[in-house]
C-alpha cells in the first residue's frame, strides 16, 4: 500500500480500536480520517517519550504497537524524545515530587531507545524529534502567554494533583509546567493523534486545550491500558520483577510468556500482538497450553525473529516440560484472605504475595531468609520456570508448581479461601 493510500475509514477505525481504552473523541477522528483519505494526506501522529529508564519492557509496547498500526495505515508517526520535559519530570501518579533527570542521563537513555523502538516500528518512516528543539526557544514571555490558557482548578483535576493537595503534600510549581510543556509539543508539531496510557489521559487533553488557544484544530487522545505483569496484577514494573523485557534472551521471554494465567493471556494477544481475531478465537477453543505457546512464539519473534522463537520454544520443551515429576506431589493451600496466621501478618486479600513468603508459608523452605538464598541461587522454580529475582510476586487465586532444589516439589494453591 503507498502511503497515500488509505484504507476507508471504517476499516482502518476497526484497526484503530483494537486494544484501545478512549478516543476521544471518536466522531472528529472520523471526519479526520476521511479527509485525510480524500487529501491523500496522512495524519500526524505523536507519541511522547520521557527517556526516563534505559530499558523497554512489554508494558511499554502497548503504546507502540498502536503507533505500528497508524503507521501501517500510511499515517505519519512522530516520536518525540522528552530530553526538555525529562528534565521537568512527569508528576503522572506520583505521590511526591519526582527526582529530574540530568541532561546527560536523558541523553544516554535515548540513545538505547532508538535501537529498541525499532523493534516494534519501522523507523526508516519515523519521524523523531527532541522537544528542547522547540521549548528550550521559549521564553518567559511565551510561557507565561501558555500558561494563562490553563486554570489552577484545571491543573487540580489531576487525580494525582488532587490527591496531594487534599493531603497537604507539596506540588512544585514546575509539575503544573510538565503538561504544558508535553501540551506544547502537540502546538508545535500540529498534531492530530496523541497516544498514550490512560495514566496520561489528562497530560493529552491539555493538548487539545492549548492547540484551540493557538486557533489549532484539537488532537485526538487516544488511550492504551497499562498493562499488568506476570503477576496479573500489578501494572508490569521493572521494580516489581513482574516484566517481561524486549532485549532479554529469547528463552527468557518465552518462559517468561508461559508463566502467564490462562485468563490473563488473552489480554496479551490483544494488547501485545496482531494474531487476527478469528484465530484467537480459534485458540480459545483449543488447549489454553497451545494458546499460550501461540503467544509466546508471536512475541519472541517479534524481538528476536522466527528462528529465535523456535528455538526458545524447543529449549522451553526440553528444559521444562521433559523432565520427569515425583508421581505423587503434596498440595499446600496458602491462605491469601489477608490477617494473620500464627501470629504472622499476611497480605492484604487479593493483593500479592512475595515469593519468599509463599515458601515459607507452603513448608518448602524453613525461613525467608533461607528462601531468599535458593531463589538467588537459582534453585526456585514455578511452573517449570527457573525464577532468580528475591522480588518474584505471586497473584492469589491460582494453583502453581513450585520446586525448591531438586527434589521438594509441591503444588501450592494460594487461594482466599484457605
Amino acid at each position: 500500500m503507498s502511503r497515500l493510500e488509505f484504507p476507508p475509514v471504517d476499516e482502518q477505525l476497526k484497526i484503530i480500536r483494537r486494544g484501545a481504552s478512549d478516543v476521544i473523541v471518536e466522531a472528529e477522528l472520523s471526519q479526520k480520517l476521511e479527509r485525510s483519505r480524500r487529501a491523500r494526506a496522512p495524519l500526524k501522529v505523536k507519541l511522547g517519550l520521557d527517556p526516563t529508564a534505559p530499558d523497554l519492557h512489554l508494558g511499554h509496547t502497548v503504546v507502540l504497537t498502536k503507533l505500528r498500526d497508524f503507521q501501517e495505515l500510511g499515517h505519519q508517526v512522530i516520536v518525540i524524545i522528552g530530553d526538555f520535559t525529562g528534565m521537568i519530570g512527569d508528576p503522572t501518579g506520583r505521590s511526591e515530587t519526582r527526582k529530574p533527570l540530568t541532561r546527560d542521563e536523558i541523553r544516554a537513555n535515548a540513545d538505547t531507545y532508538r535501537a529498541q523502538l525499532g523493534k516494534v516500528i519501522d523507523m526508516s518512516r519515523t519521524r523523531v524529534e527532541f522537544n528542547s528543539t522547540w521549548l528550550s526557544a521559549l521564553t518567559f514571555e511565551h510561557i507565561i502567554r501558555e500558561t494563562a490558557s490553563l486554570t489552577v482548578a484545571r491543573m487540580l483535576q489531576r487525580e494525582d494533583f488532587a490527591a496531594r493537595y487534599a493531603a497537604e503534600r507539596p506540588i512544585s510549581l514546575h509539575e503544573f509546567l510538565y503538561p504544558i510543556a508535553q501540551a506544547y509539543d502537540s502546538v508545535a508539531l500540529s498534531a492530530d493523534v496523541e497516544l498514550g496510557g490512560t495514566d496520561q489521559t489528562f497530560n493529552l487533553l491539555v493538548g487539545r486545550d492549548l492547540q484551540r488557544a493557538h486557533g489549532q484544530e484539537p488532537q485526538i487522545a487516544l488511550t492504551l491500558p497499562l498493562l499488568e505483569g506476570l503477576d496479573g496484577v500489578q501494572k508490569m514494573s521493572k521494580s516489581l520483577g513482574n516484566y517481561v523485557g524486549i532485549n532479554e534472551r529469547p528463552e527468557d521471554i518465552f518462559g517468561k510468556l508461559m508463566s502467564v494465567s490462562d485468563t490473563m493471556m488473552w489480554r496479551y494477544f490483544e494488547l501485545l500482538t496482531r494474531i487476527p481475531p478469528a484465530e484467537i478465537a480459534t485458540l480459545r477453543a483449543a488447549h489454553p497450553m497451545d494458546a499460550k505457546k501461540r503467544l509466546a512464539r508471536a512475541i519472541t519473534a517479534q524481538y528476536h525473529g522466527d528462528g529465535a522463537a523456535t528455538e526458545a520454544e524447543a529449549h522451553f520443551a526440553r528444559v521444562h516440560q521433559h523432565r520427569d515429576l515425583p508421581d505423587e506431589i503434596e498440595t499446600a493451600r496458602v491462605p491469601a484472605d489477608g490477617g494473620t496466621a500464627a501470629g504472622r501478618a499476611l497480605p492484604p486479600r487479593g493483593a500479592p504475595w512475595p515469593l519468599g513468603l509463599v515458601l515459607k508459608e507452603a513448608g518448602l523452605v524453613s525461613s525467608t531468609s533461607e528462601a531468599r538464598r535458593m531463589i538467588q541461587q537459582g534453585a526456585v522454580e514455578i511452573d517449570r520456570r527457573r525464577v532468580t529475582s528475591v522480588e518474584e510476586t505471586l497473584a492469589p487465586g491460582r494453583e502453581y508448581l513450585i520446586q525448591v532444589g531438586k527434589r521438594r516439589f509441591k503444588r501450592v494453591v494460594l487461594g482466599s479461601d484457605g
